[in-house]
């Protein structure tokens, strides 16, 4: 980690009078790196969207059941983590070097809560390696050359959106984004996405007045979107199975998984 991205800085941006996305999600799931103010919207959150604390843990074991297929089946050894949020327990480095020492990730986010916390990241393996970037998703370009000083770009990498494309409010410049992204990858290399949908038949009307409600109250302003966008993200990739799912159903081992209105899905660039 260089100098300007120093936890000590990212404290110094710290806007404790407004919730924040990775503070309330870290309340949901249990975490204790939030304050009163997240605390109070994600409670009035949860009151109108009961689901909300379902979805945030499911989205968290979909992250560990993604790392560990891709790692134990698949060889992955290589992660781009985009929009980490809080350090917690299991995060994908933990994961990944549990089965594969020699893996390398690198960590994404512009939080400065998460930058202050960033050091939690950097404890990795002596065989692998760990870093996180401060830099923002709008800017792929950035994230890619800069992420190039710990992952090799012309072996495979495992790119993980998760939780983080809902917040980039235009459909056409988030596709463009994963566009980017991907096409800096090499063949074998593979898309890990979540996102919330409104869609009716996973339970997402709940969404559309709690996200008004975040939308008016905390930051940074999130949209959800319907299976056929979220779809769109994987363009020219190859779904592997179960496909487009709810995120707790995805290779989740039981045929009684909840369905919540979190897509999730993994695929990988053929060509």
């Amino acid at each position: 980690m260089s100098e300007q991205e120093s936890p000590s800085d990212g404290r110094s941006r710290l806007n404790t009078a407004v919730a924040h996305n990775a503070r309330v999600w870290n309340y949901w799931i249990g975490g204790k790196d939030n304050y009163l103010v997240d605390q109070g919207v994600g409670d009035h959150i949860d009151a109108m969207f009961p689901l909300i604390r379902s979805v945030a843990r499911a989205d968290r074991a979909f992250l560990g059941r993604a790392v560990r297929f891709l790692v134990a089946e698949r060889g992955m050894r290589q992660f781009l983590d985009i929009g980490t949020g809080l350090p917690t327990v299991d995060n994908t480095h933990e994961i990944a070097q549990r089965i594969a020492p020699e893996s390398r990730i690198v960590y994404v986010d512009n939080d400065p809560i998460v930058l202050a916390h960033a050091r939690t990241l950097l404890t990795g393996t002596r065989e692998g390696a760990t870093d996180y970037i401060d830099a923002d998703v709008h800017d792929p370009d950035s994230i890619i050359d800069r992420a190039r000083a710990t992952l090799d770009f012309g072996r495979p990498v495992a790119v993980m959106m998760l939780g983080i494309l809902n917040f980039v409010l235009d459909t056409d410049e988030a596709q463009d984004i994963v566009r980017r992204v991907m096409a800096a990858v090499p063949s074998g290399s593979c898309l890990v996405l979540t996102h919330p949908t409104t869609d009716s038949d996973l339970g997402g009307e709940g969404n559309i007045e709690a996200m008004k409600f975040w939308n008016e109250n905390a930051t940074p302003p999130i949209t959800a979107r319907s299976r056929a966008e979220v779809a769109a993200f994987f363009d020219g990739l190859d779904l592997l199975d179960p496909g487009l799912v709810s995120c707790a159903q995805w290779r989740s081992g039981t045929d009684s998984a909840d369905v919540l209105p979190q897509f999730g899905a993994v695929a990988v660039k053929t060509v």
